[in-house]
């Protein structure tokens, strides 16, 4: 009678983000440590924990414990303690693969390589985002990423689009490349989005119908110019207008709504929650799906994205999206038969699963794709038969993303990396 062979070890996988604060990198990191620790031996690492820890695994969680900021000298001396500490915890927790979370994170993981394989995670586009600028922009698209990322083992982009930017822009070998979109909970997104609004709550979306935004109040997100196109709208037609998050541009964002002579309600304020008000700005919610779902519409005018767990959030609960066709995500979403376009839509798209939109931060055109939005939110509120369409198209496409179909995928990539 033979023995039965024991089961093969689990590989040592170390999972590295700069910070497990709020943020979409942040939990789709959370969701890789849960579903990658039914696979591997996983340890997740972070530089500290200045932000807290936003989204516990239950994973063991190691702090290199090196602060952020400070003077340019400070943020040097910091950047090589962080190498030092990666490194010596790698060789400590004999790491057979390391995977990094966000751009800081990815060039600490790649200088502190030993033998270890080196994977890198890509969450956004990096040729179109506004927060790499000045000199240090200029050194991350100039020096770091060109210099760097070809030396992982293998870079995962989250979005097809990411990929001939990493390629044209900072020279990385195509090989070195695969895309491997965000999940979703999809079932319990959609269970979620079912709990009942409170009393109040409900009159507001019983008193006129309802655009419904989701994200953080950030000039990523670009809201302000939605609001010009909303304000537009209600002179033509009865609306509200929904954001569900918060972020550093809240005041700008409300001063600019009343700027535009909208009633503007803000939950921080402890205001009285009526339908008197047009625009709702009900800051971070715990269970945002609530209020998508009964939403006529989900608006997205994002300046730039990676792959937007909002806008896929909000065609889970069933809800039409018409969004920016800005880079990356939204095209691959809601018309992946589709190529990248290399200029700008100026008119309104009917994508197979959505409305895909002119972006509405270029200022030679924005008051004439601010027209167009006007114009197609317009006729959307006035049909809801293309309504219901879009909502069941929305919904059936997000099956495709699914925890199991994606992170078949991981572990493929994964497993080649280690066998390689």
């Amino acid at each position: 009678m033979s023995t039965p062979a024991s089961p093969k070890p689990a590989r040592n996988l170390l999972l590295l983000i700069s910070n497990l604060g709020l943020g979409g990198a942040q939990r789709v990191f959370h969701d890789h440590s849960v579903e990658l620790a039914k696979h591997y031996q996983v340890t997740e690492a972070v530089f500290n924990l200045e932000g807290g820890n936003m989204y516990p695994s239950g994973n063991e969680m190691l702090s290199l414990e090196v602060d952020g900021g400070g003077s340019p000298a400070d943020k040097i001396r910091n950047f090589g303690r962080r190498i030092g500490r990666l490194r010596a915890l790698k060789r400590r927790l004999r790491a057979d693969v390391c995977v990094s979370h966000l751009e800081g994170a990815d060039y600490v993981n790649l200088l502190s390589k030993g033998s270890e394989k080196v994977v890198l995670c890509i969450h956004g586009s990096k040729l179109h985002d506004g927060n790499i600028t000045g000199l240090v922009g200029w050194l991350r698209k100039k020096v770091l990423m060109p210099g760097l990322y070809n030396r992982a083992d293998k870079i995962v982009t989250v979005s097809r689009d990411i990929n001939p930017e990493l390629i044209e822009g900072f020279g990385v070998k195509p090989e070195k490349l695969v895309t491997i979109n965000n999940f979703f909970e999809v079932a319990q997104i959609e269970a979620k989005s079912r709990e009942p609004l409170t009393a109040q709550e409900q009159a507001v979306y019983d008193a006129a119908p309802v655009l419904v935004t989701s994200g953080r109040l950030t000039i990523q997100k670009n809201q302000a110019p939605l609001l010009d196109s909303f304000a537009a709208l209600i002179k033509r037609r009865p609306a509200k207008l929904v954001f569900v998050g918060d972020g550093e541009l809240r005041d700008d964002l409300t001063r600019h709504a009343r700027q535009l002579g909208l009633r503007v309600y803000e939950a921080w304020n402890q205001d009285a929650l009526t339908p008197d008000y047009d625009v709702y700005f009900l800051g971070l919610q715990q269970n945002p799906f609530k209020y998508i779902r009964p939403a006529s519409l989900f608006v997205f005018p994002s300046a730039w994205e990676g792959f937007p767990m909002a806008l896929g959030e909000a065609m889970i609960c069933g809800v039409p999206a018409v969004t920016t066709d800005c880079p990356t995500g939204p095209r691959e979403i809601l018309a992946p038969s589709t190529g990248t376009l290399r200029t700008g839509i100026r008119a309104a798209e009917k994508a197979e699963f959505g409305m895909l939109m002119p972006m509405l931060n270029q200022p030679a055109t924005l008051a004439a794709d601010q027209r167009v939005w006007t114009e197609t939110l317009y006729q959307l509120l006035g049909d809801e038969v293309e309504r219901e369409r879009l909502g069941r198209l929305a919904s059936l496409r997000m099956q495709d993303f699914t925890r199991e179909k994606i992170f078949r995928q991981w572990v493929a990539v994964l497993e080649d990396v280690l066998t390689s």
